[in-house]
């Protein structure tokens, strides 16, 4: 499953890929993902270096692209990549807290990445959690404006959380919001509280980009690791742009792509349910048996009442073209089934 290329292509172009509207590339593991990740980076800032010019780069905070910093750490120590032309700016940070507090996202860059690296401390851009709230519309129009001087930002970097919300866009956000000060769902605080040794101390608040300012990079790369968050990920990619899931804006940027692990997709219908995008290897004894299993769900119906009907209608005809009839598979399966089942399941006596 692993795939080394993460081009941008559009959504849909295959038939495997017709439920899906955004791109999204799916590699057995967030190594071999933040690695493939951190390559692109890393070939944007030599390319920019090479113009002369300075490489704007959209940066995120969480777990999810930790092992992409690591990775370009290390490019810097034993290629030389250099980050004297990057630009950072950062997607969010939490009202009220210090730069030096251990779970600001100042702090956490510095330790995951710029310490680590030769980037001027001037090229830095990370929203300022102390900002007095009278003049917090002030500065965030100065952090949209600082973008916009710079040229835009070049490679913009977005990890997801359970609510769907990407930087600290959430749900219920606008689709034209810019860099602002929002409160922050409970979901989002419960999923930070372990770090703040509980919900009641995580900020209520935080100074994020806006949907607006994320959708304007030329280009956008979305992580996403574990089973946890397979869910959103499906909805996502597979559903409608609403505003009660953030990141399904994404799907009107003509340039993003979403570099997953196997656990991360294992809801997306290509690969929980294959034969309904004609990917499927019958061959395989499991995809047959889980595929009988989803129809049976799906219609409600045990195996021997399903009908021919049934097999068609959701996209199992190939199924039936392979094994005869919809009778003789459904007896097959029943059988199959009978045979594992056992009078004594503890093991006779």
């Amino acid at each position: 499953m692993k795939e080394n290329n993460i081009q941008y292509q559009f959504p849909g172009a295959f038939e495997e890929h017709r439920f899906e509207k955004l791109h999204n590339v799916v590699f057995n593991d967030p190594l071999s993902g933040s690695t493939a990740v951190a390559e692109e980076i890393a070939t944007l800032i030599r390319q920019k270096q090479s113009q002369g010019k300075p490489c704007v780069l959209g940066l995120a905070t969480g777990s999810s692209p930790i092992s992409v910093y690591k990775h370009l750490i290390k490019l810097h120590r034993e290629e030389g990549l250099s980050f004297k032309n990057v630009i950072t700016f950062n997607l969010d940070e939490y009202f009220g807290l210090e730069p030096s507090d251990v779970n600001s996202y100042h702090f956490f860059m510095n330790e995951n990445l710029f310490d680590h690296v030769d980037i001027p401390k001037e090229n830095i851009n990370i929203p300022t959690g102390t900002t007095p709230q009278k003049i917090v519309r002030e500065y965030c129009n100065s952090y949209e404006k600082k973008i916009a001087e710079m040229g835009g930002i070049d490679f913009q970097l977005l990890g997801i959380g359970r609510t769907g919300h990407v930087g600290f866009n959430e749900p219920g956000s606008n689709i034209n919001a810019q860099t602002r000060l929002v409160s922050l769902d409970y979901l989002t605080r419960f999923d930070a509280s372990p770090a703040f040794y509980g919900i009641e101390n995580v900020p209520t608040k935080a100074i994020t980009m806006g949907i607006k300012t994320i959708l304007s990079a030329k280009r956008i790369v979305l992580l996403a690791w574990g089973t946890n968050k397979s869910e959103i990920i499906q909805k996502a990619v597979e559903g409608a742009i609403t505003s009660k899931i953030p990141t399904t804006y994404l799907q009107k940027h003509e340039n993003t792509t979403l570099v997953l692990d196997q656990q991360a997709a294992s809801k997306l219908t290509r690969i929980k349910a294959p034969w309904i995008t004609g990917n499927c290897d019958w061959s395989d004894p499991i995809n047959l048996c889980k595929a009988v299993y989803w129809l049976c769900e799906k219609t409600n119906k045990s195996i021997l009442k399903l009908t021919e009907e049934d097999y068609n209608q959701n996209g199992m005809y190939e199924l039936l073209n392979l094994e005869g009839n919809y009778y003789d598979l459904n007896i097959k399966m029943f059988n199959r089934i009978q045979n594992t089942i056992t009078g004594w399941p503890g093991g006779k006596p």
